[in-house]
């Protein structure tokens, strides 16, 4: 279940919304002008004209919040404000989602979230304390992380043939992690389907699955190909499928998922939102900023492409549909499993 979002208006007296030397109404010139609002030539200043937070739901030194610091250093660069960014990690990416659907929305607090906060939480927990079809202006999808199913390379398996073949030869003692719900779902159900014998182990994210990895404590794992690029080509580990569209270009011999018989995955994607009532001309130019700067060749390239990400950056229109169609998807995936709020 969902908190009641409450449906927020930028409140000129709502804490927050103040400028020193504002106008009444709080709100940039331009957003001033469309509501009808009267502004002096003193108040004619451009959106930004403050700090702006970056709320973002992973821990520092994660795949997004790498990213999102080398965007906000552009975004800076750009706005001649400073980007500040806050990790409020935790809660199963709830924590995060809270605070942004909390924050002001006077266009001074954007939020980048993953799909377990924008899509998939409200089926896989009871209450969660926001609604992420009402709480949320969206501005744009950033990025696709492509998941990767590897292990390693003391298993000496190449396969997931060969792999489902160690674990029963090795019943119970061989585990796996998988950081999202849909990846451990996918897992449980190619156990029933190969009848392969290994067991579920959480873990406290990415840092700690890498280290299960290296040191062959926890041997298996499905997780963001960011994660082990460096791993997978020193040969410490092996990919044996990923989950896109199609065989990363980083590494075109390991097959995907859907080439092995699984069916398509829910995307592991990371969106930029703000909170419900940004006014419109805000998010736009939210919007143009952040896709003029991640579209940028050197950039597009340097920060997602090589690191095996895959870049978006549609509109606020688009992501909006895109976020509906994958609560549907979310929905059905999480009945046919079986899965059980928590």
């Amino acid at each position: 279940m969902c908190r009641q979002g409450s449906r927020r208006q930028a409140d000129p007296n709502r804490q927050g919304h103040h400028r020193a030397g504002g106008s009444e109404s709080g709100l940039p010139a331009e957003i001033q002008n469309e509501r009808g609002f009267s502004a002096g030539p003193a108040e004619a200043q451009p959106y930004p004209n403050k700090p702006v937070r970056i709320i973002t739901a992973n821990s520092a030194g994660g795949t997004s919040d790498i990213f999102v610091r080398a965007l906000g250093d552009e975004l800076q660069k750009r706005w001649g404000q400073p980007v500040i960014i806050e990790n409020r990690s935790g809660g199963g990416m709830n924590i995060a989602g809270r605070a942004c659907a909390d924050a002001p929305n006077d266009g001074y607090t954007i939020c980048i979230l993953p799909n377990e906060t924008l899509t998939l939480n409200q089926f896989t927990y009871k209450s969660i304390p926001f609604d992420p079809a009402k709480d949320f202006e969206p501005i744009t999808n950033a990025f696709i992380n492509t998941q990767v199913l590897v292990v390693s390379a003391a298993l000496n398996v190449s396969s997931l043939d060969e792999l489902a073949a160690l674990s029963k030869a090795k019943p119970g003692t061989l585990s796996y992690s998988a950081l999202a719900i849909p990846m451990q779902i996918t897992m449980e159900q190619w156990k029933e389907k190969t009848g392969a014998d290994l067991v579920s182990v959480p873990s406290r994210g990415g840092g700690d699955i890498v280290t299960g990895l290296l040191t062959g404590t926890t041997p298996v794992a499905i997780v963001g190909l960011p994660n082990f690029i460096a791993h997978i080509r020193s040969g410490a580990v092996k990919a044996l499928a990923v989950d896109s569209d199609a065989r990363s270009s980083l590494f075109p011999d390991v097959p995907t998922l859907a080439e092995l018989g699984f069916p398509n995955l829910a995307p592991v994607y990371f969106g930029f939102v703000a909170p419900a009532g940004t006014p419109k001309p805000i998010i736009e130019k939210l919007h143009d900023d952040i896709a003029r700067i991640g579209n940028e060749p050197s950039f597009r390239q340097a920060r997602l492409i090589d690191i095996g990400i895959q870049p978006v950056f549609d509109t606020p229109e688009h992501f909006a549909r895109y976020l509906q169609e994958q609560r549907t998807n979310a929905a059905r995936l999480i009945k046919e499993s079986g899965f059980q709020a928590r």
